[in-house]
């Protein structure tokens, strides 16, 4: 139970950490970084090379958070403009 908690606590800072990226750089950084701990957490779980899985879960969240934009990323509220409606 305490090897599951630390996991889940070391795991939670590259996520907080996540969101602060803007640029592709920040979103492929901050997605290598949550790659690399969650495929160690994994490896580590399953009994398999902690050392491959942080490099195949890095180098997967690299990619991923290269190529993701930063629109699809805003989850911010739209104000939708209704043109029947009086202002």
């Amino acid at each position: 139970m305490r090897r599951s908690l630390i996991l889940v606590s070391v795991a939670a800072i590259p996520l907080v950490l996540a969101g602060c990226g803007s640029s592709v750089e920040q979103r492929t950084l901050s997605g290598g970084a949550i790659g690399a701990v969650g495929g160690a957490g994994v490896a580590a779980a399953t009994g398999g090379s902690v050392a491959a899985g942080a490099a195949i879960g890095g180098a997967a969240g690299a990619v991923t958070g290269a190529v993701t934009r930063q629109r699809d990323l805003d989850l911010t509220p739209r104000r939708w403009h209704w043109p029947w409606r009086r202002r």
